[in-house]
């Protein structure tokens, strides 16, 4: 693999449109340099950044918190706060999943409910005794 691929590459490796990874740039996500023509060229460090976006959004996150924890390791790399605003955020996802979580047993178990109704519903339309 070449050191540094052009934005078609880059949207062929994520299997996503070039005008997704041009809006990443547009809103300060990466930044890629431009070669002599004028066209984007995306390093491994670009790539890396890419890779941390979707895992962000896999998760959940917001764009903008995506980019304060990418631009968090920018301004101390050690990743120290990095690491601790990710955390933060990561306790935050992770009290939202476990509330869908709820909410989605309840809505399984009513959904149980009434497919039972539908059953003896259906067996007595049938005229079937149990």
């Amino acid at each position: 693999m070449r050191d540094e691929l052009s934005i078609k590459d880059v949207a062929e490796t994520f299997d996503v449109t070039k005008r997704t990874i041009r809006y990443y740039e547009e809103i300060g996500l990466i930044r890629p340099e431009r070669n002599l023509q004028g066209r984007r060229m995306f390093s491994p460090g670009d790539l890396t950044r890419i890779r941390l976006i979707f895992r962000g959004k896999k998760y959940g996150f917001h764009l903008e918190e995506i980019k304060e924890m990418i631009e968090l390791f920018d301004q101390d790399p050690s990743g120290v706060s990095q690491l601790e605003r990710t955390m933060s955020y990561g306790r935050e996802k992770m009290q939202e999943v476990d509330i869908r979580i709820r909410e989605l047993l309840e809505l399984k178990k009513e959904m149980e409910t009434w497919m039972e109704r539908f059953e003896q519903e259906l067996r007595e339309r049938r005229g079937e005794t149990l």
